[in-house]
């Protein structure tokens, strides 16, 4: 993989050798549903001339707000053969976010499931009054309805017969192929651009790592509206693997389809492995197909590794939304130390180094700082926000991500947490994920979530929120002597919450900022 011949980095060029090469293949799988590389290939191809009949050029935005299914797919392929860009938007997002990512995007058309509740026709005919830019609506569902000129039903889209168009010739280094929205726990959600060479690039450099080939069959469990998913999606389609959807993560239904589909690559985040080990089925399915896969978005302990990789020998990743996602993953011959203890070493093409908080110098090695990330997966920047752009990439073209980190002699990294998470404690810089990896392996520990709180004295407390497991005795006093034993003193945590359960993302991400402000809230500033 160089970076020599920018095509190979155009999702529908890429696709559409996929497609040539064995149109036969199985791509897509989703619950009765079975698709083929040349049947989504000529789906993908009807939906561009719609596109195109509608008016959509290179550029235009069409946002997607539908869970995981071929529809999902197929949209990707068509904008991407039209030169349009998609907008993947959380199904579960509440109006207003959708409203304001519509509007931000300014998307031409919005591709919606019909059975998520409210009804989208009513939906469209508020957000049009608002939204000058939205124009069509297009359905996914079986729902008999009323349609106009504005508003089709995918279905009938695709079996429809147009004249067939070429795919629209544009730079992959250059030309979006996504806005992908981040969270916004800081403020509004950030539209990040990403082009088709930072998304291809990337998928294909993991399935370097994974050793992935076209006998894989991928399980796409994690929501396509993120960038892990949308990733996991573009891994499977590059190699030519066949892609086993689910449109929501269920534990059971995952190790069923797992069992059925003999999935040999299984990507998630920790809490994904976390609830398929704890299933009351996972025992007993047949598992032994599964060979590899990605943990990434959150922090992956060794105890959590360690368990997953006595059924499946997975790789850790890191990366954010801005690095399209990924930045660094480990390797199957990397030393076992390496494997368990950090995200592995940068991929193909990306320069990584850690720089000083304050100041952007440069740290030595082996020094904990902020990580800055340079290469063809860094993002085009964050759309109609210059500024913020600029205060993000670096005069030399580095992207500074927020993590603190450092980086060994052998190029290995190691997060050691969130910049802006960072607790200071007495003058003391404490690390939250330090303390966490310490409280997992307690055997009355199910989860545990570290952040500071206000103290006039020592300017923030260490508060350890634990979920314990099920039935377990342990008492906060207990948890801190257990941390004394393996950190410093000021680092063991002053205050020690229970909760029954945490609030997470749809990606089963700990809300962290929610968390912080519920147990902030309960404790005296002092």
């Amino acid at each position: 993989m160089t970076q020599g011949d920018l095509a190979t980095y155009h999702l529908a060029e890429v696709f559409a050798d996929r497609a040539e090469q064995d149109p036969n293949r199985e791509c897509l799988v989703f619950g009765t549903r079975r698709m083929t590389y040349g049947q989504v290939d000529a789906q993908a191809r009807a939906l561009q001339a719609a596109f195109s009949d509608f008016g959509i050029e290179a550029g235009d935005a069409v946002a997607v707000e539908l869970r995981n299914c071929p529809e999902w797919v197929i949209t990707l392929l068509a904008a991407a053969r039209q030169g349009a860009v998609v907008v993947p938007i959380d199904p579960s997002v509440s109006y207003h976010d959708l409203k304001y990512q519509l509007r931000h995007a300014e998307a031409t058309v919005l591709v919606v499931a019909e059975d998520e509740g409210a009804d989208p026709l009513e939906i469209f005919e508020d957000l049009i009054a608002d939204l000058p830019d939205l124009q069509y609506l297009i359905t996914v569902g079986d729902e008999d309805r009323w349609y106009d000129d504005r508003v089709f039903r995918f279905a009938d889209i695709t079996e429809a017969r147009r004249p067939l168009l070429s795919i629209v010739e544009l730079d992959p280094a250059a030309a979006p192929l996504a806005i992908m929205y981040t969270s916004g726990t800081m403020g509004k959600p950030k539209g990040v651009v990403l082009t088709h060479q930072n998304l291809v690039w990337t998928a294909m450099a993991s399935n370097e790592a994974l050793e992935a080939t076209s006998d894989d069959v991928v399980l796409g469990g994690v929501p396509c509206s993120t960038v892990f998913g949308t990733h996991v999606v573009l891994a499977a389609l590059v190699v030519g693997a066949r892609l086993t959807l689910l449109p929501r993560f269920r534990a059971s239904a995952a190790l069923e389809l797992m069992e059925r589909e003999a999935v040999t690559v299984c990507h998630g985040v920790p809490t994904m492995f976390q609830l398929l080990m704890r299933d009351a089925s996972f025992e007993s399915r047949n598992l032994s197909a599964v060979r590899t896969g990605i943990v990434a978005g959150g922090p992956v302990s060794r105890d959590l590794v360690r368990r997953v990789r006595e059924w499946s020998n997975v790789q850790i990743a890191y990366g954010l939304t801005e690095t399209g996602p990924t930045v660094t993953i480990t390797r199957f011959d990397d030393p076992v130390e390496a494997r368990e203890a950090t995200v592995g070493r940068p991929i193909e093409g990306v320069d990584v180094k850690v720089v000083d908080i304050k100041t952007n110098a440069l740290h030595e090695l082996e020094a904990v700082g902020e990580l800055a990330v340079k290469g063809p997966n860094v993002m085009a920047g964050y759309y109609r926000m210059p500024s913020e752009t600029q205060r993000s990439i670096t005069p030399e073209g580095y992207f500074l991500t927020g993590d603190l980190a450092l980086i060994d002699e052998d190029g290995f990294v190691t997060i050691v947490g969130r910049r802006k998470e960072m607790i200071i404690r007495g003058g003391y810089n404490i690390y939250p994920r330090e303390l966490e990896d310490v409280l997992r392996p307690h055997p009355a520990v199910d989860d545990v979530c570290v952040f500071g709180i206000p103290n006039e004295i020592l300017g923030e407390l260490v508060c350890a929120s634990v979920v314990p497991i099920e039935g377990a005795m342990v008492t906060g006093d207990e948890l801190k002597e257990f941390c004394r034993d393996h950190v410093a003193d000021y680092k063991v945590p002053d205050v020690v919450r229970f909760f029954d359960s945490f609030p997470v993302t749809g990606t089963g991400r700990v809300k962290r900022s929610e968390l912080a402000e519920l147990v902030r809230h309960e404790t005296s500033p002092t």
